[in-house]
């Protein structure tokens, strides 16, 4: 893609928190940071990714099935030591390119997911590669100016995760009665994203809110009894998923559910608790 492109939606990206428009929109997007093979310099680019579950994103140097990889590709393979910024957060990774059977059945889930890959790999000769990203453990960077603005940056990448989820469970649903295994694994991200967020605010968070703002008790009492009624949808929707025969229509139910209970709690905290947060500050 041109520069003045890779511009355009860059600057957009950061503008909004990870959300563009154009030939992005709605699509899953990272900027990713490599250190140039020969110049040593940084270099940052767009590129769509699929959640893998845990603490690592997968990224397709598809270069839109052009003869040649992606410089972005030949970077952190001489630098595996990358930058990545996903609209929430910014963190360095480690790039591993998947190898033999790992990288065919990380293929095959993006191709099911979208077929937009395969016709990519056919326009090259060469073999496609998939490249795994993984967190280096550290406290995470919120992209944000306040404590405030870094819990409704966090919100606002959940309720973004779920829209586009239900989309894609209505796609699979009027394709026919399966369940890819790439949207099994959206779901079982978001789901294991949420209970650690809710996690750390009940461990963190909300002992030291309750011990500095005692008038808050009540309201953290009620966020803590949702985050319960939370956890109880998630393990619901996680069976759901994760069984072979799911029916697309009693997962998007399910997925509907939590989004209507999630977002009820989530403005609530935010109400309650992004004026403390910054005021704080």
């Amino acid at each position: 893609m041109p520069n003045d492109f890779n511009t355009q939606v860059i600057e957009e990206f950061r503008a909004n928190n990870g959300r563009v428009g154009g030939w992005f929109e709605g699509a899953r997007l990272l900027l990713l940071t490599t250190t140039g093979a020969r110049s040593g310099a940084p270099h940052t680019t767009p590129v769509g990714y699929l959640p893998d579950g845990g603490e690592r994103v997968l990224v397709i140097a598809s270069a839109a099935g052009a003869p040649k990889h992606p410089a972005w590709f030949h970077n952190l393979r001489a630098n595996p030591r990358v930058t990545v910024e996903d609209g929430v957060f910014t963190y360095e990774a480690d790039a591993t390119v998947l190898e033999g059977a790992e990288r065919d059945s990380a293929f095959a889930r993006a191709v099911a997911a979208d077929p937009g890959w395969a016709e990519y790999q056919a326009r090259t000769e060469r073999v496609i590669p998939v490249v795994a990203l993984s967190a280096v453990p550290g406290p995470p960077k919120p992209n944000a100016t306040s404590w405030g603005e870094a819990l409704k940056v966090v919100h606002d990448g959940f309720r973004r995760e779920l829209a586009l989820i239900r989309e894609e469970i209505a796609l699979a649903g009027a394709a026919g009665p399966a369940i890819g295994a790439q949207l099994r694994v959206n779901c079982l991200t978001v789901c294991q994203g949420l209970r650690n967020h809710h996690t750390g605010e009940d461990a963190g968070m909300f002992p030291l809110l309750a011990d500095r703002r005692p008038e808050l008790a009540s309201a953290l009492d009620r966020m803590r009894a949702e985050h319960e009624k939370i956890a109880a949808l998630l393990g619901a929707l996680q069976e759901t998923v994760s069984a072979e025969d799911t029916d697309p229509a009693r997962l998007l139910a399910e997925v509907e559910r939590l989004t209507d209970e999630l977002e009820r709690h989530l403005t609530y905290e935010e109400e309650q608790l992004i004026p403390v947060l910054d005021a704080a500050v």
